[in-house]
């Protein structure tokens, strides 16, 4: 027997909004999350802007915020968008069984302290009497023996990706399965996939599901500007990330947390919880082509969108709206379309396709947990969001993006895709509840 699996409790942390009612009026409004780095002094990097998250703290949802003093921001981001995700679920201790309520998130590592540790870089490169060297060695007996004394050991267990899971079992006693897989830009809606499978096979009856990530420091943003996957529109960062636009020149970096508390159905019938909607479908596959290149004929892609369907046990023109991985590189945004012309063939025409990542950049592994929240509110309002700062078609990229303003369109499935570095290929179909 499959058991079915429903949506009972949303939460986000995002650079649109840092609840689900906030993102989501952004997202209506085509607002611009992107601006000028202020993490770090970014003044001499090839990209100077990020969609940050703005007006955070942790201390909105926990007793002792001190606790978390040491955490990345990929744990603080994820205890907001959990807590607001199990508040709307309305689930309390006596409504679960705490060995059937696991967790599996799709969390990207924390990021280093890095002013800490370049400190501890700068005085390995110090002669004896604590002067500077010009040189660029590192004496690695230094730097063990000042890294020491220095790193805090706390912070350095914090970045850990499965960091997040565990902060999350402990505060809401989630004692079953806890997990974290990081597939790239596919690693939460990977995650949501995979923490339905345990409760359609009945393992669970609960699962907290979902990302967090934050790549906006030195050796992210380096470490992008090396694989030239970054826009440098420098000069008007609000209009950077154009997905399926002629003019795009990459992706645009962001940061944030998405969660969902997936439920069996009759769990959650049981409890008289409030449903959003139904995992109707998951498809799961791999390129097997190149680390950062996804195949230029999309065949993963193509095949995961048709194992999502089929697994929906649902045809492609019972589709009503696409939210596409749209990251605004051109080898991505090109292969996607080409991959929704694959699948849905005569009806790609129809089929409404937007990319979020305009307005709040890309989440990286927490990206497919927000698309996700989006999807299941386009469906309840039967409102599509928009792709910002489409202004050029791309021969190459010939749908319906919804440029620019949200539509009102009737909606009762929608999929999201999500594709990542690696040639992982994550694809969801979302559905209203029918009981």
């Amino acid at each position: 027997m499959r058991h079915r699996v429903v949506v009972t409790g949303m939460g986000c942390v995002t650079p649109v909004g840092n609840t689900v009612d906030q993102m989501w009026d952004s997202l209506r409004r085509c607002a611009n999350g992107v601006g000028p780095i202020t993490h770090f002094p970014a003044d001499d990097f090839p990209t100077r802007f990020a969609a940050e998250v703005k007006d955070y703290s942790v201390a909105d949802y926990v007793d002792d915020p001190t606790r978390f003093d040491h955490a990345s921001p990929n744990i603080l981001f994820a205890i907001g968008a959990a807590k607001q995700a199990m508040a709307d679920s309305g689930l309390s201790d006596g409504d679960f069984d705490p060995p059937r309520f696991g967790i599996y998130l799709g969390a990207g590592e924390g990021g280093q302290d890095f002013q800490r540790y370049m400190s501890v870089i700068a005085r390995s490169r110090s002669d004896s009497n604590g002067d500077e060297d010009a040189g660029d060695t590192v004496d690695i007996e230094k730097f063990i023996r000042f890294g020491l004394e220095t790193m805090e050991p706390q912070a350095e267990l914090e970045q850990e990706p499965n960091r997040p899971a565990g902060h999350l079992a402990g505060l809401f006693n989630a004692q079953g399965p806890n997990m974290n897989c990081l597939t790239a830009c596919a690693a939460s809606s990977q995650a949501i996939g995979e923490a339905t499978e345990l409760i359609r096979r009945g393992d669970v009856d609960v699962m907290l599901s979902g990302g967090a990530h934050s790549m906006i420091h030195p050796f992210g943003v380096t470490g992008f500007s090396l694989l030239t996957a970054l826009s440098t529109h420098n000069e008007d960062p609000s209009t950077a990330s154009r997905p399926f636009d002629l003019n795009r020149d990459g992706f645009v970096l962001g940061e944030g947390s998405g969660m969902l508390v997936l439920e069996e159905l009759e769990h959650a019938r049981s409890r008289g919880a409030h449903i959003h909607g139904e995992i109707l479908g998951y498809g799961s596959t791999a390129d097997a082509y190149r680390i950062t290149d996804i195949h230029p004929e999309g065949r993963g892609a193509i095949a995961c969108i048709n194992m999502a369907l089929k697994d929906a046990g649902i045809n492609r023109d019972e589709l009503q709206y696409i939210n596409a991985h749209g990251t605004s590189t051109k080898v991505n945004d090109k292969v996607e379309t080409m991959a929704v012309r694959s699948t849905l063939e005569s009806d790609a025409e129809s089929t409404p396709v937007s990319s979020i990542k305009s307005m709040m950049g890309h989440l990286i592994a927490a990206a497919g947990s927000v698309e996700a929240i989006a999807c299941l509110l386009a469906i309840r309002d039967n409102v599509l969001p928009p792709t910002r700062n489409y202004e050029t078609p791309d021969p190459d990229c010939n749908l319906d993006y919804v440029p620019n303003e949200a539509r009102e369109a009737p909606v009762q499935r929608a999929l999201s895709n999500s594709f990542g570095f690696g040639g992982q290929n994550v694809s969801l179909v979302l559905s209203e509840f029918n009981g």
